[in-house]
């Protein structure tokens, strides 16, 4: 019987620029990728995504090694990137593609996803409902090459962005 060394971990968190970074610097992280996933486009460009009728959200899929790093632990660092409490993106980017969500790939995905959801809610941290959903993953298409890496890549335009978006103000007062 073979054992799969990696696992698959997939969130929507707004601007997939900004879901990257906190989760490339931890180890038994061994790739993260941009793209699209939940709609119902086949191979989306950024560009028909960006109009937000493809039903596609902006989204991470990142690849980990559970003998480093737990899926629960995947969690706790993805809730502290967004404000699940936004049915409507996040922060400066709105719209459906921005929306926040969990897509699981296995039944204990789902549930560890559903509980940590439960327990975020029951926290008392928010006074509003979390709205993030738990959805099955499905087809995920990796975005255009210049999106891949992007806070490397282009360092000057992704700190503009991330700075005007107020994300990091967001999670300095909730998390901080």
């Amino acid at each position: 019987m073979k054992v799969e060394k990696f696992k698959k971990a997939t969130f929507a968190g707004g601007c997939f620029w900004c879901m990257v970074k906190p989760f490339d610097r931890w180890d038994g992280v061994h790739q993260i990728i941009s793209g699209y996933t939940g709609g119902h486009v086949e191979n989306p460009t950024y560009e028909q995504v960006k109009k937000g009728d493809t039903g596609h959200y902006e989204a991470v899929e990142i690849t980990y090694d559970p003998s480093i790093m737990s899926y629960e632990t995947i969690l706790d660092l993805y809730w502290k990137q967004i404000d699940p409490t936004d049915a409507g993106g996040q922060f400066q980017d709105r719209g459906d593609q921005y929306r926040t969500a969990i897509f699981y790939h296995d039944d204990e995905q789902k549930l560890l996803a559903q509980n940590s959801k439960q327990s975020l809610d029951l926290s008392g941290k928010f006074s509003k409902p979390i709205v993030t959903q738990i959805l099955p993953a499905v087809a995920f298409y990796p975005a255009e090459e210049y999106h891949q890496d992007f806070y490397k890549k282009n360092e000057k335009e992704y700190k503009e962005d991330r700075a005007k978006s107020g994300r990091d103000e967001f999670i300095e007062k909730v998390w901080n």
